[in-house]
């Protein structure tokens, strides 16, 4: 992603996962806004902000985490949100044979114990591959990989949904089904 769009996609992570009250917005029950509202509350609480910058943010974000409306003109966080209300009408789909989590050492005694648990989100995020696992983990420091039985989850009833951006959702992750590295 271009560095100079990176501030506006973490304004717009911020607004469309957790806080839309901060610039007086609301979003509807699936996570949309109108771009043109949300470019109006953007601008008076000191944001600069267009129909042209919220495309190319979209457009250039690596991750894929927004999506647009089908007109253009509503976009929304594909995943990712601590908004409970939130619902993004995802389908339960059977996940592949194992998903992963990248984490970091210092989370290993509480997994160990707890499992992998959504606190503030609205789900657990898991990845298809090692390398996004890896890159995720990366970002609080030295990553660890866990590797997770989701066949088996989803055999025990446990339901995974595929989020737009390709990440993978569910609600929990018991003890029981991840696979930690020997270290």
């Amino acid at each position: 992603m271009d560095k100079s769009l990176v501030p506006t996609s973490k304004f717009l992570s911020f607004i469309l996962r957790h806080q839309p009250e901060s610039i007086g917005v609301s979003l509807d029950p699936e996570g949309w806004i109108d771009i043109d509202v949300l470019v109006f509350a953007a601008t008076k609480h000191g944001q600069k902000l267009s129909l042209t910058l919220v495309h190319a943010v979209v457009a250039e974000n690596d991750k894929r985490r927004f999506g647009l409306s089908e007109d253009g003109l509503r976009i929304r966080a594909n995943q990712g949100h601590s908004i409970p209300s939130i619902d993004l009408d995802l389908a339960p789909v059977e996940p592949p044979n194992q998903l992963f989590h990248g984490t970091v050492p210092q989370f290993l005694d509480g997994i160990r114990q707890l499992g992998l648990q959504k606190r503030s989100r609205n789900h657990v995020h898991l990845s298809a591959d090692v390398e996004t696992a890896r890159r995720v983990g990366m970002r609080r420091g030295e990553p660890v990989i866990l590797t997770i039985d989701s066949l088996s989850m989803y055999s025990d009833r446990f339901s995974f949904f595929l989020s737009a951006n390709g990440v993978w959702l569910t609600d929990s992750v018991p003890v029981d089904f991840i696979r930690f590295p020997d270290l």
